[in-house]
C-alpha cells in the first residue's frame, strides 16, 4: 500500500530533477536567512549558485549537532519566529536541548511524511492506532499523531507508561496499529500475559517500531509474542523527527527514505569522503522542504548502507540498512537520548563524588537498564549506610530530573573505576544489539 503514488514511485530521472530544484531553493533561502550558514558558505568559498548538480552538494560543508548547540536556542532557524507554530527538542550532551521549529507548512508536510509511513507499515484509514510513543517535547508522539489524523484513521493517544492500563485499552478499545519503542512492544507484551490477557486474542496486525537501536532477532521476538507484522522506522529531531524512512511491510528489507523531501548520504566517518552505494558508513542528511529548521548536510552519527535496487513494494526510493551503531559515544536507553558527559554534569555538581564513574547498559527482560557506578571520595566511603542510601537516592533523583530516565546508582569505593592514560572508558554497553 502506498499512501503518495506520485512521488514514492516516481522514476529516478524525475525524483533527482526535484531534489535538485528543491535544493537550489534551500540553498539560496539559508544563505540569505540563517547567519551560520551564510558564515560556512563564505568561509568555504561557496555560492549557493555553485550547486548546480546533485553531485556539488558534495562541496557544501557539513553540519554537526555542536553546530546546533553553538547557536541554542533560535540561531537556525530560517524563519522569524512569529511563523514558527511549533517547537520541538531532544537532549543535547551539555544538558541544553537541540531546538526544533516548524512553520505550518512544516507540520503539514511533517504529517503528510507519516501518513505515508503509517500506510508502508500496513495502517489504512479504518485502522485504530495505538500510539504509546511519548508525547511533548519529543517528537515521537505528536508526530505519529498527525499522522494518523492526515491518514484518517482512529488515534489513541496513550503515549507511555502506566503500562497495565495500556493493555486494558487494548483490549477493550481493539485497536489494530500499535507505535512505541520495540523494548516497550515486548513490557506490553509480558504484562499483558501477567495479566492473563494473550496477544492473539487482541487485535494487532502491526506494529511500527523505533527510537532506539533493535536487532532482527528483536522483531522476531516481538512479531511471535505480539501475533503482529513489525518494521522499522527511522527519523530524527534535527532533520524532521519520525518520518524520514520507514520499512514497507511487503519486504522489511530496508528503509525507504523519503527522497523528495531529504537526500541521504553516506559519508566516511574518519575522512568525510562520500561513499559509494552498498558501502557502510555515516549516514548524512539534507532537507530540502523544511522551512523554519532546514539543515545542510547533517552529520547523523548513525552508521548505516544505502541501496538504489528497486522493492517489490514498487517504492522508487533508495533504502537504507538498519541503523548498526553510531559513532559517537550517544546511548539510546528506552528512545532517550543519553550521553555520558550528561551524566558527568549531574555527578559534577556533587561534592561528595569523585569525578570517576562508568555508565553501563544491561538489556533485562527486553528493557534497556542504565546503572551509574561512581565513586565517593574518602571522607563519604566511611559514612554510615542510611547516608550512602540517600547519596544514591539523590544522585538517581538528579539524573531522573535531567534526562528523564529512570538508573540504578551504585556507589563504589575510591580508586576502584580503572584509570587509563587515553581516554577513560565510561561506557560498557553489554546489550546484543
Amino acid at each position: 500500500m502506498i499512501y503518495n503514488e506520485e512521488f514514492e514511485t516516481l522514476p529516478r530521472e524525475a525524483l533527482e530533477a526535484i531534489q535538485l530544484r528543491r535544493l537550489k531553493n534551500t540553498l539560496e533561502r539559508v544563505y540569505h536567512t540563517v547567519p551560520f550558514y551564510k558564515k560556512q558558505f563564505d568561509e568555504h568559498g561557496i555560492k549557493p549558485d555553485d550547486v548546480k548538480s546533485l553531485e556539488d552538494l558534495q562541496k557544501l560543508p557539513f553540519t554537526t549537532k555542536q553546530d546546533l548547540r553553538d547557536n541554542y536556542p533560535f540561531g537556525m532557524f530560517a524563519v522569524p519566529m512569529d511563523s514558527v507554530v511549533r517547537i520541538h527538542a531532544s537532549s543535547g550532551t551539555t544538558g541544553k536541548p537541540t531546538v526544533v521549529g516548524y512553520t505550518a507548512r512544516d507540520i503539514k508536510t511533517w504529517s503528510e511524511l507519516m501518513a505515508r509511513t503509517l500506510m508502508a507499515g500496513g495502517a489504512t484509514k479504518g485502522d485504530i492506532i495505538h500510539n504509546a510513543y511519548g508525547y511533548g517535547l519529543f517528537t515521537g508522539g505528536l508526530g505519529f499523531h498527525y499522522g494518523a489524523e492526515t491518514l484518517g484513521a482512529s488515534v489513541i493517544p496513550i503515549s507511555g507508561g502506566n503500562t497495565k492500563r495500556q493493555v486494558m485499552i487494548m483490549k477493550d478499545f481493539g485497536p489494530t496499529i500499535l507505535t512505541c519503542t520495540p523494548s516497550y512492544a515486548l513490557l506490553l507484551a509480558e504484562v499483558a500475559e501477567e495479566m492473563g490477557i494473550d496477544f492473539r486474542s487482541l487485535k494487532f496486525k502491526s506494529g511500527i517500531f523505533g527510537a532506539e537501536p533493535w536487532s532482527e532477532q528483536m522483531r522476531q521476538e516481538i512479531e511471535r509474542k505480539l501475533n503482529l507484522d513489525a518494521v522499522d522506522i527511522y527519523g530524527l529531531s534535527e532533520v524532521m523527527g519520525p518520518g524520514v524512512a520507514v520499512e514497507c511491510i511487503e519486504a522489511k528489507n530496508g528503509l525507504h527514505i523519503f527522497e523528495d523531501h531529504f537526500i541521504a548520504e553516506i559519508i566516511d566517518p574518519e575522512t568525510g569522503e562520500p561513499l559509494p552505494y552498498g558501502v557502510k558508513g555515516e549516514l548524512v542528511f539534507t532537507t530540502i522542504t523544511k522551512e523554519a529548521f532546514p539543515v545542510i548536510r547533517y552529520r547523523t552519527r548513525d552508521i548505516s548502507v544505502l541501496y538504489r535496487e528497486p522493492c517489490k513494494c514498487g517504492r522508487t526510493l533508495i533504502r537504507m540498512e538498519r541503523v548498526s551503531g553510531r559513532t559517537d559515544d550517544m546511548l539510546i536507553i528506552r528512545g532517550v537520548n543519553v550521553f555520558p558527559s550528561q551524566i558527568e554534569s549531574v555527578l559534577m555538581e556533587m561534592e561528595e563524588v569523585s569525578p570517576h564513574y562508568q555508565l553501563i547498559v544491561d538489556r533485562v527482560e527486553h528493557m534497556d537498564q542504565l546503572t551509574v557506578m561512581v565513586e565517593v571520595n574518602e571522607k563519604i566511603f566511611s559514612d554510615t549506610v542510611k547516608n550512602l542510601q540517600q547519596l544514591e537516592n539523590k544522585i538517581r533523583k538528579n539524573i531522573k530530573d535531567m534526562l528523564g530516565i529512570s538508573t540504578i546508582v551504585k556507589l563504589v569505593e575510591p580508586k576502584t573505576i580503572e584509570r587509563t592514560e587515553g581516554k577513560a572508558k565510561r561506557v560498557i554497553d553489554n546489550r546484543k544489539l
